[in-house]
């Protein structure tokens, strides 16, 4: 490979901070959602975790490996992507095309809206298990709140230096996230090397029809948080 054709360690750390940014923070709140709709850690056993697990890894990988890898980065127009630019590509085939445009632009903006409010509250609201803030201030929701918004407030105003500096800034952040959940999952992993089998698609399956899951099938609305970003 040419030198042109290399990307250096610093441009693949920028990367990591734009592109893996949202997805890497999805652990976050996912299991919390997961169980807390099926009622809680006391409804909780060794087949839902494996269950849940399976779903995961299969709606990642069908989803984020097959779906955008191997079919929507193939989709291109002339290099550019999304919503619209593909409707480009299709719009000569019907005018009616342009209402499933409309509503995939709707989901990404209601995306774009959704996943950082959700996904700093629910940091924040983990900040309770630490006993110095739980003793400062409860389990008082406003204090969330406010800290969620001036974080909020902070990193969109961020952006408008441009995903350069946000790269920048947020890679070596990234880095050290999933750094730290890859060692705590091997960690984990390696005391229970049992769960591997949660690759096996059926317990995805049998979680779905097992008669526990409180949720049923709408059990993959949650589930498809792990996908956000």
């Amino acid at each position: 490979m040419s030198k042109k054709g290399k990307l250096p360690a610093a441009g693949l750390l920028v990367a990591m901070g734009v592109v893996y940014g949202d997805i890497g923070t999805s652990p976050l709140y996912v299991m919390k959602a997961i169980v807390e709709g099926n009622g809680g850690l006391q409804t909780i056993n060794q087949d839902f975790i494996l269950g849940t697990i399976s779903l995961i890894f299969w709606t990642l990988t069908l989803l984020t490996t097959i779906k955008y890898v191997l079919i929507a980065l193939n989709a291109d127009n002339h290099g550019e992507g999304g919503i619209f630019s593909l409707y480009t590509l299709v719009r000569k085939q019907g005018k009616y095309l342009i209402i499933p445009a409309m509503i995939g632009g709707a989901a990404l903006l209601a995306d774009g809206v959704l996943t950082p409010a959700v996904t700093v509250t629910t940091a924040i609201e983990g900040l309770r298990g630490v006993p110095l803030f739980y003793e400062t201030f409860g389990n008082n929701q406003n204090v969330i709140m406010i800290i969620t918004l001036v974080i909020l407030l902070v990193l969109f105003g961020l952006q408008r230096f441009g995903t350069d500096v946000v790269g920048k800034a947020f890679g070596p952040v990234m880095f050290l996230w999933f750094t730290f959940l890859g060692g705590v999952g091997l960690l984990n992993f390696s005391q229970d090397l049992s769960m591997i089998r949660a690759l096996n698609p059926m317990y995805a399956i049998q979680l779905i029809l097992n008669p526990d899951n409180h949720l049923g099938i709408l059990i993959l609305g949650n589930i498809f948080l792990a996908t956000t970003g």
